[in-house]
């Protein structure tokens, strides 16, 4: 049995990449972030959800960004607020966390190194995103060749690869790629102003309800009209 190490978010893209994996059958080690976003508490809430509906025993970091460069970590900064779906991607926005995917990764490298795991897999995706540059394949496709020259596991032939399941997905396959996997949606967590309810304004609030619309599934998520 493959052990995975799976980067669990609670969101939307993440949790569907955990049960992709669940699906083959993986022996899965979800990690999960606290690093300062303005919405750690509703999305750890969601991964550790997802985790025990899994009976997995999710590892959370709590990692400190002290110089901030993101609306996402930076209070002090407002969110970008968008008034449609067409107005996304077009450049990269204010809460792109400088080297985010990078840091994260370099964290799974190492646990996954630890446990003798060959994967790690992440929800990144390159279709129906934000325009963050650490969301592009390219970008995957070179850490995996540094990861070959760069860890003990790779220079003894022991490869761990990381996995971007959902990277050519539009948000539309993914929620029905999530509704034939038998993804609990009402547990999943997108919206980045971190509130009682979603915000139904911020970019991932908008790709989130696009995919739904768009795959013809109601989200128990919606935020109210």
């Amino acid at each position: 049995m493959k052990k995975a190490v799976v980067l669990l978010s609670g969101g939307l893209d993440s949790t569907t990449v955990l049960y992709w994996a669940k699906k083959r059958r993986y022996q899965i080690f979800p990690l999960a972030f606290d690093y300062g976003q303005r919405h750690a508490k509703k999305e750890l809430c969601a991964a550790r959800k997802i985790a025990r509906l899994n009976e997995l025993n999710l590892k959370v970091l709590q990692i400190s960004l002290p110089w901030k460069g993101s609306s996402l970590i930076d209070k002090s900064y407002p969110l970008p607020q968008v008034s449609s779906e067409k107005d996304i991607g077009g450049s990269i926005p204010s809460t792109y966390v400088p080297g985010r995917n990078l840091i994260l990764l370099a964290f799974a490298f190492s646990y996954a190194e630890s446990i003798n795991a060959s994967l790690i897999l992440i929800g990144a995706n390159s279709i129906d995103f934000s325009g963050y540059p650490d969301c592009r394949p390219q970008f995957y496709r070179l850490l995996n060749r540094l990861a070959q020259i760069g860890t003990k596991a790779g220079c003894e032939g022991q490869r761990i690869q990381v996995i971007t399941p959902l990277i050519y997905f539009s948000k539309a396959n993914i929620v029905r790629l999530g509704k034939k996997l038998k993804v609990p949606f009402r547990f999943t967590w997108s919206c980045y102003a971190g509130k009682k309810d979603p915000c139904g304004k911020c970019d991932s609030c908008l790709l989130r309800g696009r995919g739904f619309a768009e795959a013809g599934i109601k989200d128990p998520c919606a935020p109210l009209k």
